[in-house]
């Protein structure tokens, strides 16, 4: 007995210790008698256990340990293996789903009309080979013109043209690989002859088929093949040749007079081929390209082909788009398609930002030779607020190492950037969405979320723990939809963009509740915002070589935050103090957001004007992509109202609490029990309703016009039900918190170092197996963001003085520099044509 109320005690002052409760009256009644209290126990030690030896610190080291060896790995890999990407598009790849065609380690994509008459304008392509050489052609100038059908014309050429933009694509029929096809490769090798810029050839089956597998046919395929592959290698001297493997048959289903060819058979000629044209390499490589992938791709699906002999049309169009993308990516550059282009050359302005970061840490070399080592870390405030939480102790000023430290940090990261995503270091694979790849990730990650709840330190309605779980559960759902490519899947689309009218409807209350309640309108306050919102975005607009817009969230809330600022510190400044005198004031704050909402429906009623007034220059350099503003005004129009929403609900919220209306003391309703359960019932009732009306979209376009009046809806209801039960005001996940507190950080790093080619695609660290890179590479990818946001803390401190004249100073030398950086990019950017 007396062993058991020891044990009792032992778990009272834990329990107690760890959960911040006071322990249970009746230990043994409690405890003892049940495993409820050392179910609390094991789960807090647990947690205790885990953040004791997973520290943020030892993180990162074991992030910047993979990156080393991964840098390693695929450098070595390139080297003993072969980095040509190229090689990787022809050569072998593996279907995503029953149709879409990943190659090995790059991107390949999907050309449309325009885009392969664009790249083949002027451009004479000719397709040589036997019937499975003419499905290929048709396959091809498909992608061209979508219109063009097969003719059913057999054993005859045929010819397609396209007049508009001189293409001329040629089959002719050579099923065998003997003289005649001989003697039509040295027409072209003649001089003043009109040579193809692209050749495409193929033939084995017709071989097998009249000489009936016999080895002798075999022998006499290489015979042939040694005499034309030095007419192959001239002819690619001029263009681009490539010879086509012979695809797999079905076996079961050839008609009687096609037994003969044989899958057996078909490998020994493919063999036959790759011993031939590889003997004829020069300098280590033939000129002549090998197209295996569409082989491989055909032995997924040559069980649908109707005959047995010839492919499925959707296997002959992955064969006729790993053609498109070989001749064309290298002219057009798609940025999702990473086959075989080449790197780009560093711009000047790329150029001088590495120098700028190898100086700072020449600069922090100097310092540490003299010795200077002072420097301390500030606590990183609140992007919406501000707020800091205060050392203990009184915090010792960043010394002058300090920047150049964050410099140097800073540089390092940007370069692991450039490596991810403008380098030819790690692969790339392109996204496809299925229903598991989305909800899977999303049940982990709320299941993390619920394990690590804490008990809030206050109970108000939207508390700072609160808030920083709400962005962070919301990112990490955003993260996991661009990473599965849910995108395609409409219902998660529309709920996914209500969380981007939610992160709007955060920027709106959280500017408006500190300018209401504080007042502080200085010019300190503004910068220090703008400061930390666009830092990361402006250095990466240099490093990565992308407009400003490109990372579009940003110049939303950036834009959305001057408007709240004008909107509030322009006469007459009305505050909370002001309207305690007399209710007056709170009608003037109404007719300021009446007012602000006017200039909303102005603008967005009048596309015409919104266009002329950002189109204007410099303005139009921060708010056009491709040299369009549509996209400005897409993303600005979609969530037009989610901020002055935010400010209303603040602005409601704080008159009722300075009244008293509500109730927020720690397990109490927010409101009376009556009002209470009406509106969380019509909060799910309102949940469940836009739940099936984003169901029944048929069009992202149809969606889309109603969002900016229904968001609203969504996130009243979501508020109302996480408040008004007074538990749970008193807890959240300090592990949706943690992430909220770099959700910034987080949106936009995925651009480059999660994603890839710009969010089109996935970056690949681990090739081969897709779960473990996704592991590896978040991993590194959090480490990063989160360091990115210590850094940008650190030079926020030192950027932005107080001093309102130190202050000005900064800011005319920084416009000066900003002026000048945007006059070298104009001058930089390539004439139209060019």
């Amino acid at each position: 007995m007396e062993e058991k109320e020891a044990v009792c005690r032992g778990v009272e002052l834990a329990y107690g210790e760890l959960s911040g409760a006071p322990p249970p009256r009746d230990c043994t009644a409690a405890c003892c008698h049940g495993g409820a209290k050392m179910a609390v126990l094991a789960y807090s030690l647990g947690k205790r256990e885990i953040n004791q030896h997973f520290t943020i610190k030892n993180a990162k080291l074991i992030s910047l340990v993979a990156v080393l060896l991964l840098l390693v790995f695929h450098a070595a890999s390139r080297y003993y293996e072969g980095g040509d990407s190229c090689e990787w598009l022809l050569s072998r790849g593996r279907y995503l789903g029953e149709d879409v065609w990943q190659p090995y380690g790059c991107m390949m994509h999907k050309y449309k009309s325009i885009e392969a008459k664009t790249c083949l304008s002027e451009k004479r392509v000719a397709f040589v080979g036997d019937s499975r050489i003419r499905q290929l052609f048709y396959s091809f100038i498909k992608i061209i013109n979508p219109e063009r059908k097969e003719e059913g014309i057999k054993h005859e050429d045929i010819s397609f043209e396209d007049k508009s933009y001189s293409i001329k694509v040629d089959f002719l029929w050579y099923p065998e690989a003997n003289n005649s096809m001989k003697e039509r490769l040295i027409s072209w090798t003649r001089e003043g002859s009109a040579k193809p810029d692209v050749l495409v050839l193929g033939a084995a089956t017709w071989s097998i088929k009249l000489h009936g597998g016999s080895s002798e046919a075999l022998q006499q395929y290489k015979v042939n093949l040694t005499a034309i592959v030095g007419q192959l290698e001239k002819l690619a001297e001029h263009g681009e040749v490539y010879w086509v493997l012979q695809d797999p048959v079905n076996e079961e289903v050839l008609s009687e007079n096609r037994k003969m060819i044989t899958n057996q058979q078909l490998e020994l000629y493919n063999e036959a081929a790759v011993d031939v044209l590889n003997s004829s390499k020069r300098n280590g490589r033939s000129r002549v390209r090998l197209v295996a992938a569409s082989r491989q791709a055909a032995l997924e699906t040559i069980i649908k082909s109707d005959d047995g002999l010839h492919l499925p049309e959707s296997t002959r169009s992955v064969g006729a788009m790993i053609l498109m993308n070989s001749v064309c990516n290298k002219i057009l550059r798609p940025i999702d398609g990473s086959c075989c282009q080449t790197l780009r050359a560093p711009n000047l302005l790329q150029k001088l930002s590495a120098l700028f970061f190898l100086g700072s840490a020449v600069v922090i070399m100097v310092f540490h030779i003299l010795g200077n080592n002072r420097h301390r870390r500030h606590v990183p405030p609140d992007v919406e607020s501000l707020e800091e939480k205060k050392p203990a102790t009184a915090a010792v000023p960043p010394g002058p190492k300090a920047p150049f430290q964050a410099l140097c940090r800073m540089g390092v990261i940007m370069g692991y950037f450039y490596l991810c995503d403008r380098a030819d270091v790690f692969m790339k694979e392109q996204k496809f969405y299925t229903h598991s790849t989305f909800f899977i990730p999303l049940i982990y990650i709320f299941v993390l979320g619920v394990f690590y709840s804490d008990n809030s330190k206050e109970a108000k309605l939207l508390n700072r723990e609160q808030t920083d779980e709400w962005k962070g559960w919301m990112q990490l759902v955003i993260l996991i939809y661009h990473i599965s490519g849910a995108s395609a899947f409409i219902p998660v689309y529309m709920h996914v963009r209500v969380l981007v009218a939610a992160y709007l409807f955060q920027t709106g209350y959280g500017h408006f509740s500190f300018f209401w309640l504080k007042g502080d309108f200085g010019l300190y306050r503004v910068c220090q915002v703008l400061f930390r919102l666009n830092f990361l975005v402006l250095v990466l607009c240099v490093v990565m070589d992308r407009p400003y817009q490109f990372y579009y969230f940003v110049p939303l809330v950036t834009f959305w935050f001057v408007v709240i600022y004008t909107t509030m510190a322009m006469w007459p400044q009305i505050l909370q103090k002001t309207a305690n005198s007399s209710g007056v004031w709170h009608f003037g704050v109404l007719a300021k957001l009446l007012g602000l909402l006017m200039f909303i429906c102005f603008f967005a009623f009048s596309q015409g004007v919104f266009e002329r007034v950002f189109s204007v220059w410099p303005i139009s350099k921060l708010f056009e992509l491709n040299g369009s503003i549509h996209e400005w005004w897409f993303r600005w129009k979609l969530d037009r109202f989610a901020v002055i929403h935010g400010m209303l609900f603040a602005f409601i919220y704080l008159v009722l609490q300075k009244r008293q209306v509500l109730s927020e003391g720690k397990g109490e309703t927010l409101f009376s029990a009556k009002i209470s359960n009406f509106l969380l019932f019509l909060s799910v009732v309102s949940f469940i309703t836009y739940s099936i009306w984003a169901s029944s979209c048929k069009t992202k376009t149809e969606c889309n016009e109603m969002h900016p009046y229904i968001s609203v809806v969504q996130i009243l209801a979501f508020i109302l039900i996480r408040n008004i039960p007074g538990y749970a005001r008193s807890i959240y996940s300090s592990f949706f918190a943690w992430f909220g507190k770099i959700s910034l950080e987080l949106f936009i790093c995925q651009y480059h170092i999660w994603l890839a080619a710009d969010t089109k695609g996935i970056l690949v660290l681990i090739p081969g197996n897709p779960s473990l890179n996704i592991l590896v590479s978040t991993f590194i990818f959090v480490c990063v963001a989160h360091e990115i946001s210590l850094i940008t803390n650190d030079l926020a401190q030192v950027v932005i003085p107080k001093d309102s004249m130190a202050l000005l100073k900064r800011l005319g030398a920084m416009g000066i520099l900003s002026l000048v950086i945007l006059l070298v990019s104009r001058a930089g950017q390539p004439t139209p044509g060019a």
